[in-house]
């Protein structure tokens, strides 16, 4: 019988097949290793593959494709409901999949581009390079703190304590503290430098990507998420509208509604995390020109400052923002300032 649909469950090593017909009869059970994937697939009549949203699954897809598979990633927490109860392993996992994937309602996952990932990859270390920058900046707040040196607030006020472990003639700290706490200055000094090359790589991408440049026209999204987002959503076509964007960024309120009666909490916070913060910081730069009425819009966002707190508005500035930002894409035209709000500002 000719195999139609198949569930992929993708590990490093080892990759379990489930596969059934167009009766949804049960074709293949196997077990792969991963120098066996290619020619096992290879020797297959084009069909329908699932796959989870995990590490390796847009290399996968790729490599299927071009072997005239067709080829859909599903978020894990879609295909979790699938699994059956008690028996959690690869082979159930499969199945899981191989059900889940011919659901007529399930949502999918864009297939990235190797390009894609590459610039992905480029905001993902230099997250990681700030978050390391934050843990030594925290470390020498506090080995100081425990000399009796306090600084202000802030990344930029650092240097003032930086500037008494570097001067060698300074008797304030002891020698073995300076010592202790040199490499660290060293260190952070290396970070700065690398997350400057790292910034000046995502701006170059994002003047080649039409996508990129086209974000960059919204007010509140600048070079940094302008290229996060265009690199993150291949297709926006797979979101139905700007809310469900939104929705999928985390940008909207977890519901907790039953007869008749809404409930809404707070915001699911689902999707990137990445994205949404990136959002959030750019509304709130926003707020300051809001609250003296020099942007376009600006009585909406005072009219919420009056009945909300700051950060909630500016949560819901990003959700906004968002669905303008899918607008743009979808349209392929650069952010306009509508004629009304224009007006309104002048």
């Amino acid at each position: 019988m000719q195999i139609t649909t198949i569930g992929l469950d993708l590990a490093k090593n080892v990759f379990q097949v489930h596969g059934v017909d167009a009766e949804g009869k049960v074709v293949v059970r196997r077990k792969l290793r991963r120098a066996q994937v290619r020619a096992f697939f290879a020797n297959l009549a084009p069909c329908l593959i699932g796959m989870e949203a995990c590490g390796t699954a847009h290399f996968w897809a790729r490599e299927l494709i071009a072997m005239g598979h067709q080829v859909k990633i599903m978020p894990p927490s879609y295909v979790k409901a699938y699994v059956r109860r008690g028996k959690k392993n690869d082979a159930a996992d499969a199945a899981a999949i191989c059900e889940a994937v011919m659901r007529p309602h399930m949502r999918f996952v864009p297939v990235k581009t190797e390009e894609q990932q590459a610039a992905l990859m480029l905001h993902k270390a230099r997250d990681l390079l700030v978050r390391q920058q934050t843990m030594l900046i925290n470390a020498m707040r506090g080995h100081m703190a425990e000399l009796g040196m306090i600084a202000p607030q802030g990344s930029a006020k650092i240097k003032d304590l930086i500037a008494v472990i570097q001067e060698s003639e300074d008797q304030s700290i002891p020698a073995l503290a300076r010592a202790a706490l040199q490499p660290l200055v060293r260190q952070l000094d290396t970070l700065a430098e690398q997350v400057e090359t790292l910034d000046r790589e995502i701006k170059a991408w994002h003047k080649t990507n039409e996508t990129s440049r086209r974000l960059a026209t919204i007010p509140g999204i600048g070079v940094l998420t302008a290229a996060a987002i265009a690199a993150t959503v291949p297709d926006p076509s797979f979101f139905k509208s700007g809310r469900e964007f939104a929705a999928w960024l985390g940008l909207t309120p977890r519901q907790n509604s039953s007869g008749g009666k809404e409930r809404l909490g707070r915001i699911s916070k689902k999707g990137s995390t990445y994205i949404r913060r990136l959002l959030v910081t750019g509304a709130t730069s926003m707020l300051r020109y809001a609250r003296a009425k020099t942007a376009a819009g600006a009585d909406w966002v005072n009219g919420l400052l009056q009945r909300r707190p700051a950060r909630l508005v500016t949560v819901a500035m990003a959700n906004k923002t968002a669905r303008i930002a899918w607008a743009v894409m979808m349209k392929r035209e650069n952010f306009r300032v509508p004629a009304r709000l224009v007006t309104e500002a002048a």
